[in-house]
């Protein structure tokens, strides 16, 4: 998730402590015998029957209007924003990877040709989501060194890169994890069946899991680890690449989650 948002959550935290003993403190009244609230003035069934105009439950109103909240909050953040970001404009100008972001998916896939290989990168955003717990988490009063600053994109996000030949069988698929600047690559596999090492359905998925993925590559001659840096880096799995996939997590996670607002007021709201 966005850091603007995380802060934000950080902040309110107190708040809603505060706000959950109060609606302690109301449960309990509601809790009375039923000849005190009877004695109530009736625009509480008025309340109930134009809530119940969006849907069956009396907390409908309530929550479309917290929703549309959060997406005034949203759109408004974005305001000043430019529609493409500098960082996905000199991405694109390279026009070295092509770029496929399907809507509502939390995968991002990145494609190119290299001579007479077909690539594919391909990155998951829900790799962030755990962040915000590690952000909620920490004491914003801490007496740690106030110099010390956490590295931007600090976090890891996990990359899977196939490649296939259009002139011979097989493919060669590489588990990675992109944090900081750089790929670490944790194995390499390799199918003779390239459809196999490529399709995305859950079949293909389980026989996978049943072939050997190679082994664990920090555990490869050194010689030879340095000889596949360099033979990805040759393709463009290279440090502006693990510079660009966190960037654009973060980019593409925040645009999910408009829509996501967006799409549930809307079902709240029939």
């Amino acid at each position: 998730m966005s850091a603007l948002r995380a802060l934000r959550q950080l902040s309110t935290t107190s708040s809603r402590v505060l706000a959950s003993r109060q609606l302690s403190t109301v449960s309990r009244i509601a809790a009375l015998p039923a000849r005190v609230s009877a004695a109530a003035p009736s625009t509480s069934r008025a309340f109930s029957v134009s809530a119940r105009r969006f849907g069956e439950g009396t907390t409908d109103v309530a929550l479309s209007q917290k929703l549309q909240e959060e997406l005034n909050y949203e759109k408004e953040a974005e305001a000043g924003q430019a529609a493409t970001p500098d960082f996905l404009k000199a991405f694109q100008e390279q026009n070295v990877w092509e770029i496929h972001d399907p809507a509502g998916s939390d995968e991002v896939t990145l494609t190119r040709k290299f001579g007479n290989e077909n690539l594919r990168l391909m990155f998951s955003i829900a790799d962030i989501q755990g962040q915000e717990e590690d952000f909620q988490s920490s004491e914003p009063e801490s007496e740690a060194e106030p110099d010390v600053e956490e590295p931007l994109h600090s976090y890891p996000i996990r990359a899977s890169l196939s490649i296939t030949k259009t002139t011979a069988p097989g493919c060669l698929n590489v588990d990675m994890v992109c944090q900081e600047g750089n790929f670490i690559v944790e194995n390499v596999s390799f199918y003779r069946d390239a459809k196999l090492g490529t399709d995305l359905t859950a079949e293909a998925d389980w026989k996978r899991r049943g072939a050997y993925i190679g082994p664990q590559f920090d555990t490869l001659d050194v010689g030879l680890q340095e000889e596949f840096d360099k033979y990805l880096s040759e393709r463009g799995v290279n440090e502006h690449v693990a510079l660009f996939i966190p960037e654009y997590a973060e980019f593409k996670e925040q645009k999910e989650y408009v829509r996501w607002l967006g799409n549930v007021k809307s079902f709240v709201d029939q």
